[in-house]
């Protein structure tokens, strides 16, 4: 089992930034592929950034261009640092432990809101 826990949310100004953090733990928390999903509400869970085992960031078109997907291996800890955030940005971000190629493991959000 993997255990994922989201920290760094809160609220900022629109152009402001903020750095998310994800921690995680388990018995078979490895270097998996870790991604940054986000959900809005009435909106479905969207993609926004992953970094491969072998360290390679993805990112989704909605935040591209203005999010980094980072790592610490030895703190077992994933970051999103976000930057030019806007009002639409507003939504519980979470993290996720890939199994296979997909997101198996969730953290429980983080709520980020970013005032216009």
């Amino acid at each position: 089992q993997v255990q994922l826990v989201e920290s760094g949310g809160g609220l900022v100004q629109a152009g402001g930034s903020l750095r998310l953090s994800c921690v995680g733990s388990g018995s078979i928390y490895s270097i998996n592929t870790k991604g940054w999903y986000r959900q809005a509400p009435g909106k479905q869970r969207e993609f926004v950034a992953a970094l491969t085992s072998s360290g390679e960031p993805r990112y989704g078109d909605s935040m591209k261009g203005r999010v980094t997907i980072s790592r610490d291996i030895r703190k077992n800890t994933v970051y999103l640092q976000m930057n030019s955030l806007k009002p639409e940005d507003t939504a519980v971000y979470y993290c996720a432990d890939y199994f296979q190629g997909q997101p198996r493991w969730w953290g429980q959000g983080t709520q980020v809101t970013v005032s216009s």
